[in-house]
C-alpha cells in the first residue's frame, strides 16, 4: 500500500510515465492564467499528499526522478514553442523534489524548495501569455528580435528563464547545490545525473531565448510591459535573489 501510495504522489511530483498527464493538460491550455493556477495546483498537490503520508520515500526512486527530470530536460532541447518548453521543464525540475523529500528529514523544508523552482516558472507563463496576446504565439524565432521591438518584456525573460534554470543567486541554484551535495557521498550516479539535467536546462534556456531575444525584430512593433508591470516584476526578482542568499544556508 505504502508504495501505491507514493506512486500517486508520483503523478504530481512527476515520475515517467505519469508525467505526461500533466504535459498534456498543460499543452492544452489556451489561458496563461490557467497555467499559473496549473503550475501552482499540481506541485502543491504533491507535496501535500507527500505529507500527509507521513514517511519518507525509498532511496530507490531517486533513481526514477534523476531519470525523469533527465528526461524531460533533454527533450526540453528540441523544442520551440515556448508553452510547450515550459511545461517540460516544470516536470523536470519538480521531479527532482523526491531527493529532499527521501534524504531531508525536516518536510518543512520541502515547500520551500518546491518554491525555489516554481516560481519563476509562474513569472514565465504569465510572460509568455503577453508574447502570445501580442505577437499570437511564442515560438522561438517566430516573433524574433525580442530585445529591440520588446526591450523591458526581453529583458524580465532573460532574468527569468535564468531564475527557472537555476543560475546564481537564485533559490533553485542553492537547491540544486544542495541536492548534489547530499548524494555525492553514496549516490555519485545519481549527483552526476543531476549535474547533467543542471546542464540540460542552461542550454535549452539559452536556445530558447536565442530563437526570442535576438534577430531581426517583427516590423509592426507591439507595445511592451508598461514601466508599473517592469517594476514589481523586477522588484520580485530581486526580492526572489535575496530570499536565495538568506536561506542558503538551510538548502545547501
Amino acid at each position: 500500500m505504502s508504495s501505491m501510495s507514493f506512486l500517486l504522489v508520483g503523478v504530481f511530483l512527476p515520475l515517467f510515465p505519469f508525467s505526461m498527464l500533466f504535459n498534456i493538460l498543460f499543452g492544452r491550455l489556451d489561458s496563461a492564467w490557467m497555467r499559473i493556477a496549473l503550475l501552482v495546483a499540481w506541485p502543491s498537490t504533491g507535496v501535500t499528499l507527500l505529507s500527509a503520508l507521513g514517511e519518507s520515500p525509498p532511496q530507490w526512486l531517486v533513481y526514477w526522478s534523476v531519470a525523469t527530470a533527465a528526461f524531460y530536460a533533454f527533450r526540453a532541447l528540441a523544442l520551440r514553442d515556448f508553452t510547450l518548453w515550459l511545461g517540460h521543464l516544470a516536470t523536470s525540475t519538480w521531479a527532482l523534489l523526491w531527493l529532499p523529500a527521501v534524504f531531508i528529514r525536516e518536510g518543512a523544508w520541502l515547500l520551500p524548495q518546491a518554491a525555489a523552482f516554481s516560481v519563476p516558472l509562474l513569472i514565465l507563463a504569465w510572460l509568455g501569455g503577453r508574447l502570445e496576446k501580442a505577437f499570437g504565439g511564442a515560438y522561438a524565432g517566430s516573433p524574433g528580435g525580442l530585445a529591440a521591438s520588446v526591450p523591458r518584456l526581453a529583458g524580465l525573460l532573460v532574468l527569468v528563464v535564468l531564475a527557472a534554470i537555476g543560475t546564481p543567486l537564485f533559490p533553485g541554484f542553492f537547491a540544486l547545490l544542495g541536492m548534489v551535495g547530499e548524494l555525492l557521498p553514496g549516490m555519485p550516479l545519481s549527483a552526476l545525473g543531476i549535474l547533467l539535467v543542471w546542464m540540460l536546462w542552461a542550454w535549452s534556456g539559452m536556445r530558447i531565448l536565442q530563437g526570442l531575444i535576438v534577430g531581426q525584430p517583427v516590423e509592426d512593433s507591439r507595445a511592451d510591459i508598461g514601466l508599473v508591470h517592469t517594476g514589481v516584476l523586477g522588484v520580485a526578482l530581486a526580492m526572489f535573489a535575496v530570499g536565495g542568499i538568506w536561506f542558503s544556508g538551510s538548502l545547501v
